[in-house]
């Protein structure tokens, strides 16, 4: 009726389907990662909001650092799956250390990356 032989249909599917898995694929491995960095605001040093940081990193498995600086707020990076990094971003935006005081907190720089680019979570000085 159209000129195509069985196999040679067949043929095109299957070319069809594998094309499709391998953009699935490609699509869905880039970017599997995200990454950001970020400052806290408020009474946050002095507070072990360093050391909280670092274990809710640590428990949440995702990778980055913390790290005072001299104007009096926190800074530090956050990497990991995308999920993980959104509860950690919720922590440090609303929970913090126990003692401590968040008045605001600022997210930059977020990405997503396709392999991870720290190793753990530490503290820097």
């Amino acid at each position: 009726m159209f000129g195509f032989s069985l196999s040679a249909l067949s043929g095109f599917c299957l070319l069809l389907v594998l094309i499709s898995s391998a953009l699935f694929l490609a699509m869905s491995s880039e970017g599997k990662y995200s990454s950001v960095d970020f400052e806290i605001f408020g009474d946050v040093q002095g507070v072990c909001f360093r050391m909280y940081t670092e274990d809710q990193g640590k428990k949440l498995g995702v990778n980055g650092w913390v790290k005072n600086t001299r104007q009096g707020t926190v800074i530090g990076q956050v990497q990991g799956p995308r999920d993980k990094v959104d509860e950690m971003k919720h922590w440090l935006r609303h929970v913090g250390s126990p003692s401590s005081r968040i008045d605001r907190a600022e997210f930059t720089n977020e990405r997503d990356i396709s392999k991870l680019e720290l190793r753990g979570f530490s503290t820097r000085y």
